[in-house]
C-alpha cells in the first residue's frame, strides 16, 4: 500500500480510469460482434445499421485513450471491407 498521500490517490484514479476503459472496450467489443452477427444472417440493412454503430464505438474508444487511433483505423477498415465483400456476393 503507498505511504504518500498522492499516491493513494493515484491508485484510487488507477482504479476507476480501469473500470472505465474496461466498459469501454467491452462495448467496443459488442459491437463488433453485433455487426458479424448480423452478417452471418445476411440481412444487409441492419448489418449497416451495425457497422455504423461499431464504428461510432471504435471512434468514440479512440478518442478516449483506451485504443490507438491506428489500431481503430484498422479495426474499421476490415470491418468495412468485410461488409463490401459481402455486398458484391
Amino acid at each position: 500500500m503507498p505511504n504518500i498521500k498522492s499516491a493513494e490517490k493515484r491508485v484510487r484514479q488507477n482504479v476507476k480510469r480501469e473500470l472505465r476503459n474496461r466498459r469501454t472496450k467491452s462495448m467496443l467489443k459488442k459491437s463488433i460482434r453485433r455487426f458479424e452477427e448480423s452478417l452471418q444472417g445476411g440481412d444487409m440493412e441492419e448489418a449497416k445499421v451495425t457497422l455504423n454503430a461499431a464504428v461510432r464505438q471504435i471512434d468514440r474508444a479512440a478518442t478516449r485513450g483506451v485504443v490507438h487511433k491506428n489500431n481503430a483505423a484498422r479495426k474499421k477498415s476490415r470491418l468495412s471491407r468485410i461488409f463490401n465483400q459481402s455486398l458484391a456476393v
